[in-house]
């Protein structure tokens, strides 16, 4: 399981390899995606807090990324914030999240992209529950429930 020492470990320069990649070209990604999820996953933009029912979904199954479809997060580890993003305690997979330090918006934070095809997901912070203590705060916009 993931710590916080190791969030900060890899955003500094120790991402696992990916288990594949998936790269297209800017007009592919606007293709494919809708303008608000291609704004979000692709220019690390931020979907308005509570605009998503996604937050409020709690039944069993999986998150995929929603550009190419790798599972990121099992439902089973994910909790209520109450920020109005879905949140997770941890990846479904080591592998499945990279991790980039965030100077903007006069913040320091770490970002959590997928590891695949570079998506931006979201944001990860030491404030989470047990046992891991993270929280992934992850645009809904970036995620699409799938069944396990």
């Amino acid at each position: 399981m993931l710590n916080w020492e190791d969030v900060v470990a890899r955003a500094a320069g120790g991402n696992p390899t990916p288990p594949r990649r998936v790269s297209k070209t800017e007009d592919e990604w606007r293709d494919q995606l809708s303008e608000a999820q291609f704004y979000v996953t692709r220019q690390k933009g931020t979907e308005r807090p509570f605009s998503s029912d996604m937050c409020s979904l709690f039944q069993p199954g999986r998150y995929a990324c929603a550009c190419c479809g790798t599972e990121l997060f099992d439902s089973a580890t994910k909790f209520e914030s109450g920020t109005g993003w879905p949140s997770f305690t941890e990846p479904l997979d080591e592998t499945a999240v990279a991790y980039h330090g965030d100077n903007s918006h006069g913040m320091i934070r770490i970002e959590a992209l997928c590891n695949v095809c570079d998506a931006h997901l979201g944001h990860v912070f030491p404030d989470g529950p047990p046992p891991s203590g993270l929280r992934f705060c992850i645009n809904a916009l970036s995620l699409e429930k799938v069944s396990t």
